[in-house]
């Protein structure tokens, strides 16, 4: 394992649900943190967080000019979601062309790009990263590709990973499907991870120095949607959805285990139905 004194400075691209408290996070143990938002609003209160702010928003170009220090550092995190368009995937994959010509001149030479489980489809079945499947929705079927185009980059060290659907503060699943009548797929098996997980898990990557992986991130535990989201909803003294008893048949079960292996990592939420 890299002791994490000797990698010296991350930048975040995106600091937002995720990207904030990570920065936090890494500045608690001692790295030099950047990190950018797309408004002038953002960057100061990232600034008066004690984090190092810069101006960064993509349209697919960026609006205005960027600081070229916010490349000035031994990694990059990118995690900037796709955007609900109707142009989507050349947008998305424009606005990645965009940041890599910026960093094109810094020292930057390794990347952990945060995708999504969505580059699965539906299959019916546990699924991993060894396999070659094509997505099925608008946001999977962009990433994928934007996945491909950071691996691709051969003067880069990229690490992709994967994470499930995303569950921590301001995030209550209770809320999802609240209410709801008739949901389809009552027994399919959920995919979550919660926000304490994504921290860590990149902190180990980071720490560990593991590049040229591709990692799903998904805690071990799927109960069905049924028990799941009922169970979240009292949790939150929310009305339970109610679910269809048709068969269930649209589903995936993402297999995190090569994760676990190569950073000897043990989830601190295994089990979705005692998430916090």
């Amino acid at each position: 394992m890299k002791p994490v004194n000797e990698i010296l400075s991350v930048s975040i691209v995106g600091c937002g649900w995720y990207g904030w408290p990570l920065a936090h996070r890494l500045k608690s143990l001692g790295w030099k943190v950047k990190g950018s938002k797309s408004s002038k609003a953002g960057v100061d209160a990232l600034c008066g967080s004690g984090i190092e702010g810069y101006l960064l928003d993509l349209d697919p170009q960026p609006k205005a000019d960027v600081q070229q220090a916010l490349f000035d550092a031994d990694v990059l995190v990118v995690n900037v979601p796709p955007r609900r368009r109707p142009d989507l995937g050349r947008y998305h994959l424009e606005q990645m062309r965009a940041l890599s010509g910026l960093m094109a001149g810094s020292r930057i030479e390794k990347v952990l790009f945060i995708s999504s489980t969505s580059v699965y489809p539906n299959v019916n079945r546990i699924v991993t990263e060894h396999e070659h499947l094509s997505p099925d929705k608008p946001a999977g079927k962009v990433l994928k590709r934007v996945e491909g185009f950071w691996r691709g980059n051969p003067r880069l060290r990229t690490t992709i990973v994967r994470f499930a659907g995303l569950v921590g503060e301001g995030r209550d699943p209770g809320r999802f499907l609240a209410g709801k009548r008739d949901v389809k797929n009552a027994n399919a098996p959920v995919n979550l991870i919660h926000l304490d997980d994504c921290l860590a898990i990149t902190i180990e990557i980071l720490k560990q120095d593991l590049w040229g992986e591709t990692l799903n991130a998904c805690c071990p535990g799927h109960p069905t949607r049924r028990d799941f989201y009922q169970a979240a909803a009292g949790k939150a003294a929310l009305v339970a959805p109610t679910f269809s008893d048709e068969p269930t048949t649209a589903f995936k079960q993402v297999d995190s285990s090569l994760l676990t292996h190569l950073l000897e990592y043990r989830f601190q939420h295994p089990d979705p139905m005692d998430f916090p």
